[in-house]
């Protein structure tokens, strides 16, 4: 079976189709992950309004939400800079996950997905179960 980057077969993750279904567009959401990033750094002040978020959860959305907008831009333009972006953000969410198997939100545990050269079938996994479970967008 030929398992490529842009396939969920032989593993079980949803194609890119499915997994960002319910993402936002890709103007917005990289609108959203800047903002997000820029609070995550101290450049920008978090809106004091809403309830406590959990840093270390606050920390994995970013992280999920940036490899699933590299991974998207990606599937758009599949040159080697985008590509190479999107294995890059994909490899530090599965670090992340190693470290935090708690918030690991899909079936398959990061190393499982092994089949690719890259961890970007896995954060579409972790993209799908996240955006499923109606994940606070943080």
């Amino acid at each position: 079976m030929d398992v490529t980057p842009n396939s969920g077969e032989g593993i079980g993750a949803p194609p890119p189709h499915e997994a960002y279904a319910n993402a936002p567009d890709l103007r917005r959401e990289m609108h959203q992950v800047l903002a997000l990033g820029a609070e995550r750094d101290g450049r920008q002040a978090r809106p004091v309004t809403g309830p406590l978020v959990d840093a270390t959860a606050a920390e994995r959305a970013w992280l999920l939400r940036r490899a699933a907008l590299m991974d998207r831009m990606a599937l758009d333009d599949p040159g080697p800079g985008p590509a190479a972006a999107a294995a890059e953000t994909a490899e530090q969410l599965v670090l992340y996950d190693r470290r935090h198997p708690g918030l690991v939100a899909g079936p398959h545990h990061p190393d499982a997905i092994t089949l690719v050269p890259s961890h970007r079938l896995y954060v579409r996994q972790e993209y799908a179960a996240w955006t499923a479970a109606e994940r606070p967008r943080i």
